[in-house]
């Protein structure tokens, strides 16, 4: 009997029913917006005050000042300096912090209830009365600075940096940082004006979560918030994403890089767009997990990566799909070749029964798991408000992927994965790429790490090209984290083999097979720490005496890119 049971799965348990109460919902005179969960179960409460204003709304040649504002909220008011309203938060045992996105700024506070009333003063004083002290701000600056440095060295960050750009156009959706000159140009005076043409009661909600009385908690709010003054919100008309009618190809050059980060993506749908339920039942089926097509195809079956995937992001205004991997470089290519094999076959071909009954039953079991949490059910019931979702939407959302059919995961999928109007983006080696990639695209862009546009010519790999003269004393510098590492490398050349040693602060490694195709040095050093032996992979491309690439070892987890020269 007992073998018999082991031969199958325990049949499914009945689904949990997923009821949370009605929301009390008011209006103050100022046009805030009230909305109040009880919720006793806990003796806790959570706090969002959330405006409809975010990154792209930054004012013309201002990039980064939503965020900037923002992260400066908690950092002095009239009442206290940074360190004494960080004190008092931790004081009552409480957060209280502040985020900007692209469509939304929300400032978030929770504590036990014994404390919501002094938790709910607090948030009023960062976000009525900050003062952006000009040392803070000066931090902030020194900050990001050294924070814009480190994003530059991440090929994740380069590609979704390059895939904005083509897919959003002249939307300020394209924007995914600022640039160092926005930065270092912010100054106290514009953070002052911002705040207080931003944030305005009649362009917020203030949701709260938990463990509340709503008389009381009313009564506390109209004390605090009540004399916040409404002023006139602008519309912002922003310019539509550009309309793709062929297919194009955008590399980010990382010469050396032992892979390639490729991002294969076309423009999407808002979040509010009638098609959502059966989007991201088609997504999952696709590629959002380990049991997906495109993760089964790359990783389980041709070995390519350890992991590929596709994402659906819903915005307000638009959104974007997009499938990515980190894949080898030497199969850069192939993987291309593999994701265009299924995004043609979710649009071409009928899902499984199976699949789509598995799709079904993780998106609705996910669901109330996310809501057993007070900070996941406050999260839940924010997106609801801020997108402007039926007053039913959490209650009836596992109704809604359940009722997703065969015929609707194909008609979405004809409808919103276009392969022939992708952009696709490597961030790799160029010349090791560029052959493999361009074949699948119509036109092909080059850029550096820096976004400057580099010419494609200069890229075309040589056939039979000279062997490189690589022998000597390197002098390299190793981008880690912003920081400029120095090493040094020393080779001797026989022809297109190469021996040396690689001096670290680590240590050093002896290289005893390493050699040169071309332009091209590949090598291992092997060097011991703590009695165990690690490899450190250099991959170079040598031009005189000068050498660029990556260096890759356990310890670390990115290729870490290095440029140098020769003594």
């Amino acid at each position: 009997m007992k073998a018999e049971l082991r031969k199958s799965p325990p049949e499914p348990l009945e689904a949990v029913r997923f009821d949370i109460p009605k929301p009390y919902v008011t209006v103050l005179e100022n046009g805030l917006q009230v909305i109040i969960f009880e919720q006793e179960r806990l003796p806790l409460v959570s706090f969002r005050l959330a405006f409809k204003s975010g990154d792209i709304h930054d004012p013309a040649g201002q990039t980064g000042l939503t965020s900037a504002m923002t992260s400066m909220l908690t950092e002095g008011t009239e009442l206290y300096t940074s360190r004494q309203l960080a004190e008092m938060t931790e004081r009552l045992g409480a957060s209280l912090s502040a985020n900007a996105s692209d469509d939304f700024t929300i400032v978030s506070a929770s504590s036990l209830t014994l404390y919501s009333s002094e938790v709910l003063g607090l948030m009023a004083e960062a976000v009525l009365r900050p003062t952006f002290p000009e040392n803070e701000l000066d931090l902030y600056r020194r900050n990001t600075l050294e924070n814009l440095k480190f994003q530059r060295s991440q090929p994740g960050f380069l590609a979704g940096e390059q895939a904005a750009r083509l897919v959003y156009g002249d939307h300020p959706y394209a924007i995914v940082s600022p640039k160092a000159a926005d930065i270092e140009k912010l100054n106290r005076d514009d953070l002052v004006r911002f705040h207080a043409s931003t944030f305005v009661p009649n362009n917020a909600i203030l949701m709260i979560v938990g463990d509340v009385k709503r008389d009381e908690i009313v009564g506390r709010i109209q004390d605090l918030f009540g004399d916040w003054q409404a002023k006139d919100v602008s519309r912002t008309e922003f310019p539509a994403p550009p309309h793709r009618s062929s297919r194009s190809l955008t590399i980010v050059d990382r010469p050396g890089s032992a892979q390639s980060n490729i991002v294969i993506t076309n423009l999407g749908v808002p979040r509010e767009h009638p098609d959502y339920f059966p989007l991201i039942v088609m997504n999952q089926v696709l590629g959002a997990g380990a049991s997906s097509r495109v993760f089964m195809n790359l990783r389980e079956e041709k070995g390519y990566t350890y992991g590929a995937y596709t994402r659906i992001d819903f915005k307000a205004l638009s959104g974007d799909l997009e499938a990515t991997a980190e894949v080898r470089t030497a199969v850069t290519g192939d993987s291309l070749k593999e994701f265009f094999y299924e995004l043609e076959r979710i649009r071409n071909e009928d899902v499984g029964e199976d699949e789509l009954a598995d799709a079904k039953n993780f998106l609705t079991g996910v669901f109330p798991i996310r809501a057993e949490t007070q900070e996941g059910l406050t999260n839940l019931i924010v997106n609801q408000n801020l997108y402007g979702l039926s007053d039913d939407y959490l209650q009836t959302y596992r109704d809604h992927v359940d009722a997703v059919t065969v015929d609707d995961v194909r008609r979405v999928a004809n409808t919103h994965i276009r392969p022939d109007e992708v952009a696709i983006v490597i961030v790799g080696d160029a010349e090791e790429v560029l052959p493999q990639a361009t074949q699948h695209a119509s036109s092909v862009e080059i850029f550096d790490i820096d976004g400057n546009i580099q010419d494609v010519a200069k890229y075309a790999k040589t056939e039979n090209a000279a062997t490189a003269d690589v022998a000597g004393k390197w002098s390299l510098n190793i981008d880690f984290q912003g920081q400029q590492l120095p090493v040094s490398l020393t080779l001797e050349q026989d022809g297109e083999s190469v021996t040396g040693v690689l001096e670290t602060m680590l240590g050093n490694g002896k290289i005893t097979a390493g050699s040169v195709s071309g332009s091209k040095l590949s090598a291992v050093a092997t060097a011991e720490m703590q009695g165990q032996p690690i490899d450190f992979s250099i991959s170079g491309k040598v031009s005189g005496d000068s050498m660029s690439g990556t260096l890759t070892a356990p310890i670390v987890p990115e290729p870490l890119p290095f440029t140098g020269s020769r003594a």
